[in-house]
């Protein structure tokens, strides 16, 4: 069923891609014309403005770095308070929207870094002219503009913005002037299902952005509140990641990407050239973070790329993602591992549902979600114990296969109504659904010294204990079907003496898509690679 979902996925994202390239065409010749017509109407004979020194258009010359600034002369729109009343500031960001009241009167609400103040323009000897009024009135939306004026505090609550004070114009310049027709509006790609479908079920017809048409202006999607948030909660999990484990005596390292061999085994790598020799992009540091345990490092991590040449059309599968890799000695038993897995996670999920609220309310707006229900103490049961727990529930599984996407799913949903978690790990997997560097369990080598992590009812986490033992690591690579002279000097590294050890790899990109509840992997990686998709 997942391959006809997947087959079907596809040949709809070729048809869309097709339709879109035809629409971008389009959209590009109507831009055109709209500057032409604009370049064409310049009033001519206009009376001379003496005040038109406060506003206009900045020529390139004056923003190329003619003289230093103070910074402190500036003020940030989300820094805007009724503190500041009667005072001047001065501000930039970007014209959100703007509305006429008259010849005599506008507003422009300024957009920076999701904060959005109101500022007024009105017409009055010395300050502002009508001319400047007819300028504010005319810019296109998302240009970026600067404004110096004074802070003032109105009667009545302001609706639409996040400051309550209005900015009383004395200055506007505008520094980048956007297109006069954006291909997205920024409105439109922030509206929420519920909000389109309320809509609708009132004879309203709203546009609804599709997911392709996103990917294609990404630096257009990435301005709505929602994405600001979904990308500011990554940037924390990725600091978050790198403190705890410093914290815990990890070390960052930085690994190849560009390697001689598969790092997990199987086909699904990206071949290329290198300098006539074959190579192939890592799939994952792992026989590196290895190596450098075995250089004694003892703790070590990586944030970076990992590619995958996978044919995956699903909600969660990209062809590049961040990886954030752990790898470390063992002194007795793999759960000194999984112990570090509870304990960064547990901190991770502390840390945004108390210091990012206010992203997270941004998300929750647009991609409503529950938050996510997890212990503090994380729950951990053996591969076994799963099975059962599913067979109980009338799910027939292989003893000794994987679990596939409908199973993780189940078992997360029977794990939520038996524990009250949706974090929580499964341990003790089969040995052959796991890669060749995997160590086998001392009582029973049909299973394996392994885990995975889940999230929702997702799979989030790989991690296990690694042979260091060389001549079992040749057993393995050859029964998982591995050129064993690709990997020489990786297997090399441990006839030198390498301590007992292992390690982890998660996928950011899915861990904020699970912590936010969001439907597709795509929504949290900035510029998403899946197999059609290779720009912006």
């Amino acid at each position: 069923m997942e391959q006809v979902d997947e087959e079907l996925s596809k040949s709809i994202s070729k048809k869309a891609a097709k339709k879109e390239a035809a629409k971008q065409e389009k959209l590009r010749r109507r831009q055109e014309a709209a500057l032409a017509s604009a370049a064409s109407s310049i009033a001519i004979g206009e009376e001379e403005d003496p005040l038109a020194a406060k506003y206009g258009n900045v020529p390139l010359y004056e923003l190329q770095s003619k003289e230093e600034t103070d910074l402190s002369e500036w003020t940030r729109v989300g820094d805007l308070s009724e503190g500041l009343k009667d005072k001047e500031v001065l501000i930039r960001g970007r014209a959100q929207t703007t509305r006429a009241v008259g010849k005599n009167m506008a507003f422009v609400v300024v957009r920076q870094k999701g904060f959005t103040v109101q500022c007024v323009v009105t017409a009055q000897p010395e300050f502002v002219s009508r001319q400047m009024v007819k300028f504010v009135a005319g810019l296109s939306r998302e240009s970026i503009i600067d404004v110096q004026g004074l802070v003032s505090v109105p009667s009545v609550p302001i609706k639409g913005t996040t400051q309550q004070v209005e900015v009383q114009v004395r200055k506007l310049h505008c520094i980048s002037k956007a297109m006069p027709t954006l291909p997205i509006n920024i409105e439109d790609a922030a509206r929420s299902e519920k909000e389109i479908e309320e809509a609708l079920q009132a004879g309203e017809q709203l546009v609804r952005v599709n997911q392709d048409t996103r990917l294609n202006y990404r630096v257009l999607d990435m301005r709505t509140p929602a994405n600001q948030g979904i990308f500011y909660i990554q940037h924390e999990v990725g600091s978050i990641f790198r403190k705890f484990l410093e914290s815990e005596g990890f070390e960052e390292i930085h690994t190849p990407k560009l390697m001689a061999g598969t790092s997990e085994g199987g086909s699904a790598v990206f071949k290329l050239d290198y300098k006539g020799q074959s190579a192939c992009l890592a799939q994952s540091p792992q026989l590196h973070k290895q190596m450098a345990i075995c250089g004694d490092k003892e703790r070590v991590f990586e944030v970076g790329p990992v590619f995958r040449a996978e044919d995956s059309y699903t909600h969660r599968h990209l062809c590049e993602f961040v990886g954030l890799d752990v790898e470390m000695e063992i002194k007795k038993h793999y759960s000194e591992v999984m112990d570090i897995v509870d304990r960064l996670f547990v901190t991770v999920f502390n840390h945004l549902n108390e210091k990012c609220k206010k992203e997270l309310d941004a998300v929750r707006r647009q991609y409503p979600f529950e938050p996510l229900k997890y212990l503090r103490k994380t729950l951990r049961l053996r591969f076994e114990e799963g099975v059962q727990m599913l067979k109980d529930a009338g799910v027939e599984i292989d003893p000794y296969g994987d679990l596939n996407t409908e199973s993780e799913r189940k078992l997360g949903q029977l794990v939520l109504e038996k524990y009250g978690t949706e974090f929580y790990i499964l341990h003790r997997y089969p040995l052959a659904v796991r890669p060749f560097y995997t160590m086998p369990c001392y009582d029973d080598t049909k299973y394996s010294n392994s885990f995975d992590v889940f999230i929702r009812g997702e799979e989030i986490i790989s991690g296990a204990q690694r042979v260091h033992v060389p001549e079992l690591l040749e057993e393995r690579a050859k029964a998982c079907g591995i050129d064993v002279n690709t990997i020489t000097t990786y297997i090399d590294s441990f006839r030198y003496g390498a301590p007992p050890h292992g390690g982890f790899g998660v996928g950011l990109e899915r861990v904020v898509m699970l912590f936010c509840g969001l439907n597709n992997i795509r929504k949290t990686s900035l510029f998403p690679r899946d197999p059609l998709r290779l720009a912006p």
